[in-house]
């Protein structure tokens, strides 16, 4: 009994030494922090308060007091995720890469946090805590990078996402802002690494593809010498490669016939089907080469190599091969408004000079800049990119002032919030 007390004793006395004269710890890998937050018990808003939180009151209107418990049940989660931004070492999810069926469940969880740093940030601005609003979006905005070190196209697409939620969260809620945290925000989120580019998720995409089921092909081959039947039996297929068939009107899946076709374009042998594969090969390294392009160059290239791939006479070409305009256009667009942010910080704090130091990336000079006026009323002012590979404007609306709500962004920006 003695011996527990002393040992207890000298725990408490370690923790207090190290509480008092200890800095934090920087070198842990920050996926583990952020799985630790992840098994916190942090309760979802319902889907009625988050209808509530996008419809026209919830926007015009001071949260109602039922959020405050609500939002500070993630209070813990958010310590945690603050930590974890904080770390130098790499990010290393653990991640196995083990194919088209690689399982990523910490994306989702990232999106969360994501989406659940915007009502909190409109928490503490209302309730004058600047320092809490800037560090819990700057938690999210690192932790969404964080989703793009695995290099697939869906984690960059998920950065893509905690990003926008983050600009739009500044966006809306900038006359809010105290012009200290607003140059805060915009230095911070500036100072994080770039990585996890649509470009470098391509090649691994091919790793996880391609080079996945060439060597699974093989194996197969050296596994079954002379039954080229029983290889091409094993191949994966369907569910394993993501070959699905359409849904029917009454939602049933239809059979697909790829592999009856790509046998066929095969000659029939496993030979056939890998010599089809490898043709796949380098539309890789060319798509690389086409995302680093600018953007002039990249449209005129871009286009054409799609139309190569619709018309292309090799099955796998089609299915192996990932899109990469769809992507690249959410890239383009958060790349647009990073600088924006920028661009109307400058603008907060030195006016039109600070506004046209910051160069749109995606045209020749500074963004088109007008005030926004919204039923008679000056509300804050648009910034414009002349990006126009979207089928709207690639546009931000800053809110300088309290009133009616409307869309900041999207499809129908400027536009009344509908009830």
């Amino acid at each position: 009994m003695k011996t527990i007390k002393f040992t207890g004793m000298a725990l408490l006395l370690l923790t207090l030494l190290n509480a008092q004269g200890e800095p934090p710890r920087t070198d842990i890998n920050p996926a583990l922090i952020y799985y630790q937050a992840f098994l916190l018990d942090a309760k979802p808003l319902s889907d009625a308060d988050r209808n509530y939180l996008e419809s026209k009151a919830g926007r015009e209107q001071k949260l109602p007091e039922r959020f405050g418990p609500l939002l500070a049940g993630y209070d813990d989660r958010f310590k945690l995720l603050r930590e974890a931004a904080k770390q130098k070492a790499p990010c290393d999810w653990g991640i196995d890469m083990n194919g088209p069926g690689t399982f990523l469940p910490h994306l989702r969880f990232i999106k969360a946090a994501a989406v659940a740093s915007q009502p909190r940030a409109v928490w503490d601005l209302q309730h004058g805590n600047q320092a809490g609003a800037r560090d819990d979006l700057l938690a999210a905005f690192v932790l969404g990078r964080t989703a793009s070190q695995d290099g697939t196209v869906i984690g960059a697409l998920v950065r893509y996402a905690c990003h926008s939620i983050v600009y739009t969260a500044v966006a809306r809620n900038f006359g809010q802002f105290s012009p200290e945290t607003l140059q805060q925000l915009a230095d911070e989120s500036d100072a994080v690494p770039v990585q996890g580019t649509m470009a470098a998720a391509i090649m691994t995409e091919k790793s996880i593809h391609v080079n996945w089921l060439l060597n699974k092909i093989r194996k197969i081959q050296q596994a079954n010498p002379g039954d080229d039947a029983m290889v091409l039996a094993a191949i994966p297929k369907d569910e394993e490669l993501g070959v699905l068939g359409e849904y029917d009107n009454e939602g049933k899946q239809q059979k697909n016939d790829f592999w009856q076709g790509a046998f066929t374009a095969a000659g029939g042998t496993s030979d056939g089907v890998i010599k089809l594969i490898q043709e796949s090969e380098p539309l890789y390294l060319r798509v690389v080469e086409i995302m680093n392009l600018p953007l002039p160059e990249y449209n005129d290239q871009v286009q054409k190599f799609a139309e190569e791939i619709q018309k292309s006479q090799n099955p796998f070409v089609k299915l192996l091969f990932v899109d990469p305009t769809k992507p690249r256009v959410k890239e383009f667009r958060v790349q647009a408004w990073q600088a924006m942010v920028r661009a109307a910080v400058e603008y907060k704090l030195h006016g039109k000079t600070g506004l046209k130091s910051v160069t749109d990336p995606l045209g020749n000079g500074p963004f088109t800049f007008q005030r926004f006026v919204f039923e008679g009323v000056d509300r804050g002012f648009e910034l414009k990119s002349a990006y126009a590979g979207l089928p709207y404007p690639c546009a931000l609306i800053f809110v300088e002032k309290e009133g009616p709500a409307f869309n900041t962004d999207g499809p129908h920006i400027g536009e009344a919030v509908k009830p």
